[in-house]
């Protein structure tokens, strides 16, 4: 399905999706496709993002939330806002910008001067207690050059008895969260690539993992039936989340570290990916996530969608090739 006219319809795009297309897609030399990721700070998506950090090193004046955001206005109920600090780091990280860009300029010791999170002014790079929130700022300041380690050390504690997170824990949950356990998981995933991990990490991960792969990814363990329809709902950005696509993304990674095959398990879950491909080849845009944004970076619900066409790609090319 990655016809000729499908890359060149791929490399059309703005330079932080491009290079992911030449170097994951077409196989492109690196000098080919870091010669393009190189851009990603003075062209398209990632300069006006950059071009829109305040002094203090925030964006839109606060950590996860931005300084005019009225907590108990109509914007609150419309959707979360997607324009602060967090988010925004979050983006330019996984478009893949030179973090020298923003080391330059002093990013992560400007947060920590400045950014607090709206959860108990806690210090910016402390983390608070959100798990969703707490793995991209593990991800972020490992990025940056910022000292998370107490984060880390904090998700080995805190993952619950059935293997995975859920935000909710600080309400009492003691049961896992799809939604929390992918982000989570990547968080940790981050401190692994970057560090090489620990044994308690490697270990938090894999049971995390566990918990989604006994799930097949996207059943309820009661009952074998779907977790909710939104398993197969693919929208760009991710955010934080859920979906089936989100997550074979992220074990197409893990498996990248970790030298190991897809797991058998995974299964149904890639055949509901491959199920909502398009004849052409694409991945159509299945929402877009409400809440205020810069600019908009893919389209709108129902059209093909560039992102979703790179990730599903790459997602079936791996899993094609080593699964028997």
């Amino acid at each position: 399905m990655v016809t000729a006219a499908l890359i060149t319809w791929l490399r059309d795009s703005d330079p932080a999706l491009r290079w992911q297309v030449e170097r994951d897609l077409m196989c492109e030399p690196p000098e080919i496709w870091e010669a393009t990721r190189a851009r990603i700070a003075t062209e398209g998506f990632g300069a006006r993002l950059l071009a829109l950090q305040d002094p203090d090193g925030q964006w839109a004046g606060g950590a996860y939330f931005p300084a005019d955001f009225d907590f108990h206005g109509p914007e609150a109920a419309a959707g979360q806002p997607w324009t602060a600090t967090t988010w925004t780091l979050n983006s330019l990280r996984e478009w893949g910008l030179d973090s020298a860009v923003l080391r330059e300029r002093r990013t992560a010791e400007l947060l920590a001067e400045n950014s607090r999170w709206e959860y108990k002014n806690l210090p910016y790079w402390d983390g608070e207690v959100d798990c969703c929130i707490n793995a991209v700022t593990v991800a972020n300041g490992l990025w940056l050059g910022a000292d998370i380690t107490g984060i880390v050390d904090w998700f080995v504690e805190h993952r619950l008895p059935d293997g995975g997170w859920n935000c909710e824990w600080v309400e009492g949950s003691t049961r896992s969260s799809f939604h929390s356990t992918i982000n989570s998981l990547k968080g940790v995933l981050a401190y692994d690539i970057a560090t090489g991990g620990t044994d308690a990490t490697r270990a938090a991960r894999h049971g995390g993992e566990e918990y989604l792969l006994q799930r097949g990814l996207f059943r309820r363990l009661s009952t074998g039936e779907p977790v909710a329809p939104w398993v197969d709902r693919f929208a760009y950005p991710v955010r934080w989340y859920y979906n089936v696509l989100n997550a074979a993304e992220y074990f197409r990674q893990a498996s990248l570290l970790d030298g190991v095959k897809p797991d058998p398990r995974m299964a149904d879950a890639i055949e509901l990916i491959r199920g909502v491909r398009q004849p052409d080849g694409t991945w159509l845009q299945a929402r877009r996530h409400p809440g205020r944004v810069w600019f908009e970076v893919d389209v709108a619900a129902g059209e093909p969608s560039k992102w979703l066409t790179l990730i599903g790609t790459r997602v079936l090319t791996w899993w094609d090739s080593e699964t028997p």
